[in-house]
C-alpha cells in the first residue's frame, strides 16, 4: 500500500479509537467523578444521601426543558445540564428507586400538554408567543405529585435543596400536621362585645401547605399526630404545659417559637390580654438560648420611615425600633431565607447564647453594625420616634433576631415531670396522678438524636399589619402581601418538616454585597439637623408661651389696665423672634433636603460620568505619552 493510503487509514482508525474510548469511558466511568468546581456544585451532601437511602417506593422525575429556550438563552441551557447531571447522581445513589425522564416540550406537542398538566410555568421565547419550559415534575406510586414550576437563576444556589425537598415530599407524601399554641387569638376566637374574630392571615397561609391544629396553652400533652409545634407568645403557661413542650422537642418533635419582650399586638385594642412580654425562659435556656430581659433592638440601617408629629407639624423620621430587614441581614446560606427579599419586624428582642450550652446556635436574622439595645419601656406605650432616633448611639455590633438551634439538649425538668396540684375533684386528681406516673416512666432527660428548633425574637411580624393588606375582590377577602413574613414562616415550617436532613442543607456560592453609603450619609445629616430642630422648637414654644401670657393679660384687662410701652415693645419683640425662629426652622429643613439632593446629584455624576471621564483621561495620557516617546526616539535617531 502507498504511504498516502496508510496515512489515511491510520487517521480513520485513530478517529474510531478516539470515539470508542470516549463512549466506553462515558458509560463505564459515569459513577466516578472528580468535582473541582468552586463550592463543590456537583457533590451531593450527606443530608441528600440520607434522604435518597430512605426511599421505599419508586419515584419518577420528569425534566422538561425546551430546546428553543436553550437556543434563545445559553445560560438556561448551561443550567439545564447542571440540573440533569445532578439528577443523574440522585438516580445512581437511590439504588434505582428514582427513574429519570427527559422531555422537550415543543409548541403544540404532547410534551407541552404534559408540562401544562403538571402545572409547570412557560415563558415567552419569541414574537410568535411560543412558550419555553424548564421545570421538574415528580410522581410516586400513589399518584402524589410535586413540581418545580421553573428553575430560576436567582435560586440556583439552592438547587440541591429544592430537588431533595421534592424527593423527600414524594417519599413521605402524608401532609404534615402543624400544631399552633398561642396566648393570642392567632387561631381566631370569640371576644365578648366584639364578636367572632377570624384567624390571622399567616395561619391561612400555613393552612395551604399543612394541616393546622390548634393546641391549647394549658395542654398537658402534645397530640401524637403533630410533627411541628408553632408556639406564639407563650405567657402564664402551667408547668404541666411547659413540660409537654419540653418532652415533645426532646423526643424528636420540631418547634418554631416566637417570643417577644414587647409584643405590640398583645394589647386591649386587639381584644387580647394586657400587654406584656413572653414567658418562656426555662425552655429557651434548656435549648441553649435566652431572650434578653426587657430589651429590644434598634437599627439605623434597617429602620422604617414613618410619619410622626413634631410640635404642630407632621414629619417623616426613621423609627429605629421598627425594622425592615433585607438580604444583607439574612443568613443567605440557609434555604429558609434563600429567596426572601424583605421581612418587617416590630420592636424585636435580642437572642443570646447561653454559656456552656451544647447545642449549635446558628443566627438566621441579624441587625447591622449600627444597632443598639433599647429599654423596652421606651416603646411600650407612646414611643418618642424622633427622640429614639436623635439619641441613638450605635453599639458597633450586630444582634441576633432569629436563630436555628440544633444538636444535644437537656430537659428543663431534670427531676422529671412536675407533680400535679391537688384539687377538690377526687376523680380529676386520680387522672392527674395516673398521668404523672405515666410521664415519669416515659421521661426523657436528654435528646437522643438532637433537637431541631427555630426561635424568633418577635411576635408582631406575624400580624398582617406588618406584611400584608386585607382587600376584597368580588366580595371575597384577599390578602396582598408587601413583605415576605408569611413566606419566612412557611419556609421554616417546611424546612423543619423535612427533619435534620433538609435542615442541614445550605446554599452554595452565595455572594451578597449590600450598599449602605447613601443611607448612612443621609441619617448622619438628619441626626445633626434633628438636634438643631429640637433646640429651635423648644425656643419657639418658650417664646410663644411668653407672648400668649402677655396677650391674655391684655385681653382680660378689658381696657382697665394699660400695658406699659416696654411691655408692648416686648410683645412686638416676641412676635419678631417667632418669625425668626420659624425662618430658622424652615432653613434647617431646607438644608437637610439640600444635603440629600446634593448627595444624590453627586452619586449620579459618579455613576454616569466619572468612569467615562477617567477612561477618556487615561486614553489621553496614553496617547500623549506615546507621542512623547515617539518624538524622543526621533531626536535620538537624529
Amino acid at each position: 500500500m502507498s504511504r498516502n493510503k496508510l496515512t489515511l487509514l491510520g487517521l480513520v482508525l485513530g478517529g474510531v479509537l478516539f470515539l470508542a474510548v470516549n463512549v466506553m469511558s462515558n458509560n463505564g466511568f459515569r459513577g466516578l467523578q472528580v468535582d473541582l468546581t468552586d463550592g463543590k456544585l456537583f457533590t451531593l451532601s450527606d443530608a441528600t444521601k440520607k434522604v435518597l437511602a430512605d426511599i421505599d417506593e419508586p419515584i419518577t422525575i420528569r425534566v422538561f426543558f425546551s430546546r428553543i429556550l436553550g437556543e434563545q438563552s445559553p445560560g438556561h441551557a448551561t443550567y439545564f445540564e447542571r440540573v440533569r447531571e445532578l439528577l443523574e447522581q440522585y438516580v445512581n445513589l437511590s439504588g434505582g428507586k428514582i427513574r429519570l425522564q427527559s422531555f422537550n416540550p415543543e409548541p403544540f406537542s404532547d410534551d407541552e400538554d404534559s408540562a401544562v398538566a403538571f402545572g409547570l410555568t412557560g415563558v415567552p421565547v419569541n414574537n410568535q408567543g411560543d412558550l419555553g419550559y424548564f421545570g421538574v415534575a415528580g410522581t410516586n406510586t400513589t399518584d402524589d405529585n410535586e413540581t418545580i414550576a421553573f428553575f430560576t437563576p436567582e435560586r440556583e444556589a439552592f438547587l440541591e435543596y429544592d430537588l431533595t425537598k421534592l424527593v423527600n415530599a414524594l417519599a413521605n407524601p402524608r401532609k404534615k400536621v402543624v400544631g399552633i399554641m398561642s396566648s393570642l387569638l392567632i387561631n381566631g376566637g370569640f371576644i365578648p362585645g366584639q364578636g367572632q374574630r377570624p384567624r390571622w392571615a399567616v395561619v391561612e397561609q400555613i393552612n395551604e401547605f399543612f394541616e393546622v391544629q390548634p393546641v391549647d396553652m394549658d395542654s398537658t400533652e402534645i397530640p401524637d399526630d403533630i410533627g411541628i409545634l408553632m408556639i406564639v407568645h407563650p405567657k402564664q403557661m402551667k408547668p404541666e404545659a411547659l413540660y409537654a413542650v419540653d418532652q415533645f422537642v426532646l423526643k424528636g418533635g420540631r418547634a418554631m417559637v416566637f417570643v417577644d419582650p414587647n409584643a405590640e399586638v398583645d394589647g386591649p385594642g386587639n381584644g387580647m390580654r394586657p400587654s406584656g412580654k413572653s414567658e418562656f425562659t426555662a425552655a429557651l435556656k434548656s435549648w441553649g438560648v435566652a431572650l434578653r430581659e426587657n430589651r429590644i433592638v434598634g437599627d439605623l440601617d434597617t429602620a422604617r420611615r414613618v410619619n410622626v408629629r413634631v410640635g404642630n407639624q407632621m414629619a417623616v423620621a426613621d423609627y429605629v425600633a421598627w425594622l425592615s430587614l433585607r438580604p444583607g441581614n439574612f443568613d443567605r446560606g440557609d434555604a429558609v431565607l434563600g429567596d426572601l427579599q424583605l421581612l418587617n419586624l416590630g420592636t424585636a428582642g435580642i437572642i443570646d447564647s447561653v454559656e456552656g450550652a451544647e447545642t449549635k446556635i446558628t443566627p438566621l436574622l441579624k441587625t447591622g453594625m449600627r444597632s443598639m439595645e433599647i429599654d423596652s419601656a421606651r416603646v411600650s406605650l407612646q414611643p418618642d420616634v424622633v427622640g429614639l432616633f436623635r439619641e441613638f448611639k450605635p453599639s458597633g455590633q450586630p444582634f441576633t433576631l432569629a436563630a436555628r438551634i440544633a444538636g444535644k439538649a437537656v430537659s428543663a425538668f431534670p427531676d422529671g415531670p412536675p407533680a400535679p396540684p391537688k384539687g377538690k375533684d377526687p376523680k380529676a386528681d386520680a387522672e392527674a396522678k395516673a398521668r404523672y406516673e405515666a410521664q415519669k416512666k416515659a421521661h426523657v432527660s436528654e435528646a437522643k438524636d438532637g433537637i431541631q428548633v427555630i426561635v424568633v425574637a418577635d411576635v408582631d411580624m406575624l400580624h398582617e399589619q406588618l406584611w400584608a393588606d386585607r382587600q376584597s375582590m368580588m366580595g371575597a377577602p384577599l390578602i396582598v402581601p408587601f413583605a415576605n413574613n408569611a413566606d419566612f414562616v412557611v419556609n421554616a415550617l417546611e424546612n423543619l418538616a423535612g427533619g435534620a436532613s433538609l435542615g442541614a442543607l445550605r446554599g452554595r456560592s452565595i455572594s451578597n454585597r449590600p450598599f449602605h453609603l447613601v443611607r448612612e450619609i443621609r441619617q448622619a445629616a438628619e441626626q445633626r439637623y434633628r438636634k438643631k430642630e429640637q433646640e429651635l422648637q423648644k425656643k419657639l414654644e418658650d417664646v410663644r408661651g411668653k407672648l400668649n401670657k402677655l396677650i391674655r393679660r391684655e385681653a382680660q384687662s378689658q381696657g382697665e389696665v394699660v400695658l406699659k410701652p416696654e411691655e408692648k415693645k416686648l410683645i412686638d419683640d416676641f412676635r419678631n423672634q417667632m418669625i425668626e425662629i420659624r425662618r430658622d426652622l424652615r432653613g434647617v429643613q431646607h438644608d437637610l433636603r439640600k444635603d440629600i439632593e446634593s448627595l444624590d446629584a453627586w452619586l449620579k455624576f459618579v455613576n454616569i460620568a466619572a468612569i467615562p471621564l477617567l477612561l477618556a483621561i487615561g486614553t489621553l495620557v496614553f496617547a500623549v505619552g506615546r507621542r512623547v516617546r515617539r518624538r524622543s526616539g526621533v531626536v535620538e535617531t537624529g
